[in-house]
Order: C-alpha cells, then structure tokens, then sequence
C-alpha cells in the first residue's frame, strides 16, 4: 500500500532532520576539543609495539618485559583518546548560522516534537 502524500512529506522530513542530526554527531567536538590524528597515529603505534613486546615477554617467560609491554599498549590508547590541546571552543563555520528550535509555524516537525520532550523532560 503506497504512502499518501502527507505521509510521504512526513517521513521525508524525518529522513532529512535525521541526516542533519547524524552529522551533526559525527562532525561535533567534544567539549570544544577534538581528537588528533598525530595522537591517534602514535598511540595505535604504541599498543602495536606493547603486543609485539607483550608476545615477546609471554613467549621468553620474562613478566617483567609482559607487564612493561602491557603499560606501554595501555599508554598507547590513553594517548590516541586524548583530545588535542590548543582548539579553541567549536564555532560555527562561516556561513552557517546556529539556530533555535521554535515552536513558530516555520519549524520542522521533528524541531516541535523535539522541543515538547524536552518541556516534558524538564517537568519530572
């Protein structure tokens, strides 16, 4: 059975906020910070060195090499999460405008059931 057109416009809309809000996620920052590729590089090198050093330690029978290479892969991820410093907070890029959600005529419809869960949420 075909959508009508009401329904068709409904879940085009839907389709549209939906991608608008995906890349807003993928494309955000983290409290103004972002993840470094120079951090991510060296820190996926390092948990690559700590289970080279980890096989050799486990494989020769010496703990101390194992717990060292352990340390070393577990300072690797530490070092690939860690945001880089220096960036400023996260502004919009030129041209684009951060805009409210409405409750006017003008907002989309996922914008006005958005705002009526939040007025929801803050009431409990």
């Amino acid at each position: 059975m075909p959508l009508s057109e009401q329904e068709q416009r409904l879940l085009d809309e839907m389709e549209r906020h939906l991608m608008n809000k995906d890349a807003d996620v993928v494309s955000a920052p983290r409290d103004g910070q972002t993840l470094s590729y120079r951090n991510i590089v060296y820190g996926t090198i390092l948990v690559l060195l700590g289970i080279g050093g980890l096989i050799a330690g486990v494989s020769s029978g010496i703990i101390v090499i194992g717990v060292i290479a352990f340390l070393v892969m577990v300072a690797g991820v530490v070092l690939a999460v860690t945001p880089a410093r220096g960036f400023a907070a996260a502004s919009p890029r030129s041209g684009e405008k951060k805009q409210k959600p409405s409750s006017s005529s003008s907002a989309s419809f996922m914008d006005r059931m958005n705002d009526r869960w939040d007025r929801r949420q803050g009431d409990r």
